[in-house]
């Protein structure tokens, strides 16, 4: 028998993740609803493996989906494309991964970004003012790949300690996005964190090594790994050995990627 969906008020605490609706309920993975979202109750909810998502004219929607889709960072898939992709970005001058140089940029491109099987967009004004927000406190990251001075991808990801969330990526030209990510991989490998999550699985995170565990599982982990050290959000090149190994010194001249479109 399906249990009322419960409505926060903006004091109230959320409610266990273990009373989330399951298989048998209308809406598998929805917890709670509400009208209240700010930076508070984000911290409060990624905390407990909670997260909003809902579209405009929708009640603040929250959701702890189980199983959930993770991505461990020694487990990433570097395909052979990407692998080049990688070792030609490294090597091309103008070419450079900057963290949080524009997160309002980022998250502006992630919300116009088409999704398959979406008409429209969960990036709405109120997500974009309450993880503008968490990112002025320092808990909230864009990753952006940048070509000849012109951001033309990236992702932006929520941090609390080492425990780190990923929420939306984009991409103006190839690979961009994937780049970002890499990046984010390979910060994560060099300081050490286990699990980035990736809320809902899809085939193109399977296909880069992602994998679904249960939610209980994933909440130990979040709630071991938010009570670490604050990560050191800047990245270096040689963060790239992470993946690829240390650059070879080499004379060669490179071509510079593509110009983004205008």
């Amino acid at each position: 028998m399906t249990h009322a969906l419960p409505w926060l008020l903006p004091t109230q605490e959320f409610p266990p993740i273990d009373t989330t609706w399951g298989d048998q309920d209308p809406i598998p993975g929805l917890l709670a609803a509400g009208n209240t979202l700010d930076a508070a109750h984000l911290r409060l909810a990624y905390g407990q493996g909670i997260f909003p998502w809902f579209s405009e004219g929708q009640p603040v929607l929250w959701w702890s989906p189980n199983p959930r889709m993770v991505l461990h960072p020694q487990e990433f898939r570097l395909r052979r494309s990407l692998r080049k992709a990688l070792q030609k970005f490294r090597d091309t001058p103008g070419c450079e991964i900057r963290i949080d140089t524009d997160f309002s940029t980022v998250m502006q491109h992630c919300a116009q970004t088409p999704r398959e099987g979406q008409s429209g967009t969960w990036i709405v004004q109120s997500i974009v003012d309450a993880y503008s927000e968490l990112h002025r406190q320092g808990a909230a990251h864009s990753i952006e790949t940048w070509v000849n001075d012109r951001l033309v991808g990236g992702l932006y990801c929520v941090a609390l300690g080492r425990a780190v969330f990923g929420e939306s990526m984009f991409s103006l030209q190839s690979d961009a996005s994937k780049i970002a990510l890499s990046a984010l991989v390979a910060l994560c490998r060099a300081q050490d964190v286990p699990q980035i999550d990736c809320q809902q699985a899809t085939a193109h995170l399977s296909f880069m090594g992602g994998r679904e565990i249960a939610r209980s599982k994933f909440a130990a982990i979040v709630e071991q790994q938010r009570q670490r050290t604050d990560m050191q959000w800047q990245f270096s090149s040689v963060y790239w050995n992470q993946l690829l190994g240390p650059q070879a010194d080499t004379q060669q001249t490179h071509a510079p990627l593509p110009a983004a479109p205008a």
